[in-house]
Formats: C-alpha cells, structure tokens, sequence
C-alpha cells in the first residue's frame, strides 16, 4: 500500500483531481468539463497500473 501512497504520479494525478474538482464547482458546465473528468480518469488509470507493473517486475526479479 505504501508504494501506492508515496509514488509521484500517484500524487500529481489527486493534486490535478482537486484542481479539477475546483473547476467543476465554479466554472461553466459543458462538454470540456467532461473530457477533464476523463483524461483525469485515464492518467489515475495508468498511474495505478504502471505502480502495480514496476511491484510485480520487482517480485519476478527477486524470485
């Protein structure tokens, strides 16, 4: 859980969430609003599924 808490791309992804929740509370609702919520989504995506990649490459290589 650790390497999850503690990754940089982990972290920058929920500072841009916030950034981006603030846009959703005061900024006008349209259809850019929904593409931000996406990409967000895809960059949380990958920044999870690269974390879980590197954990298990370092489990194969000390096996």
């Amino acid at each position: 859980m650790r390497k999850y808490l503690f990754n940089g791309s982990l972290l920058s992804a929920v500072a841009g969430g916030w950034s981006i929740y603030q846009t959703t509370k005061q900024g006008p609702r349209d259809w850019r609003l929904i593409l931000m919520w996406i990409s967000w989504g895809i960059t949380v995506a990958i920044a999870v599924g690269t974390i879980a990649k590197e954990a298990s490459d370092s489990y194969e290589l000390e096996n």
